[in-house]
């Protein structure tokens, strides 16, 4: 008699699959599914070198890390007339009062007082920066003989001068007058969407 042998079945292997990748299984179903989303997104998220966030200009990046105090009245007519005083004092100190220097540092003071103050007293500006410069020529006038030298030194300083008087008075008034612009386009602005927003109410 034939011994019939019965054979057992070999289970069988399962296929080799390759490790799948560090991002994960959903990351690779996704690039295959969309390659030209894949390929473009990068693309879209790549700053170079010279691009800005946002699309800003670096000047601008730059005023807005610069301090934006809001001074009243009287905190930008001391801001400005302690600041040219000092100036004066530096300036008598290390260049021997030069009054070029004095009607050059005059201006960037005059146009910082008008940036400061605040919106409210924006028209003070163009009178804060006159008496600023008046107060800060002392040191640098050198008058002699009392009081009274030095009055007629201040006066006659100021007299010589008035030309950089004048230009940081405009400096300040032209920058008050366009913060002040500014300020009645977006009261403007705000009324407008005030009235939109109460125009869209459904009335009762």
């Amino acid at each position: 008699m034939e011994q019939h042998r019965t054979r057992t079945p070999q289970r069988r292997q399962p296929p080799q699959v390759p490790p799948a990748p560090p991002g994960g299984l959903g990351e690779v179903t996704a690039a295959a599914a969309h390659p030209v989303a894949v390929a473009v997104a990068p693309a879209a998220g790549h700053s170079g070198p010279g691009s800005r966030p946002g699309g800003v200009p670096p000047v601008v990046l730059a005023l807005r890390r610069f301090p934006n105090p809001r001074l009243t009245g009287i905190g930008a007519g001391l801001f400005a007339a302690l600041t040219m005083f000092l100036l004066a004092c530096a300036d008598r100190l290390l260049l021997g009062g030069s009054e070029l220097v004095y009607g050059l540092l005059f201006l960037p003071v005059s146009a910082l007082t008008a940036l400061w103050v605040r919106p409210a007293d924006l028209v003070t500006a163009p009178i804060i920066v006159p008496i600023a410069f008046a107060v800060g020529v002392i040191p640098v006038a050198g008058g002699t003989g009392g009081f009274g030298g030095q009055a007629m030194a201040v006066v006659t300083a100021l007299a010589v001068h008035a030309g950089w008087l004048y230009g940081g008075t405009l400096v300040a008034g032209l920058i008050a007058s366009v913060r002040k612009i500014r300020q009645m386009r977006e009261r403007q602005r705000h009324l407008l969407r005030a009235d939109r927003a109460a125009a869209r109410r459904p009335r009762a």
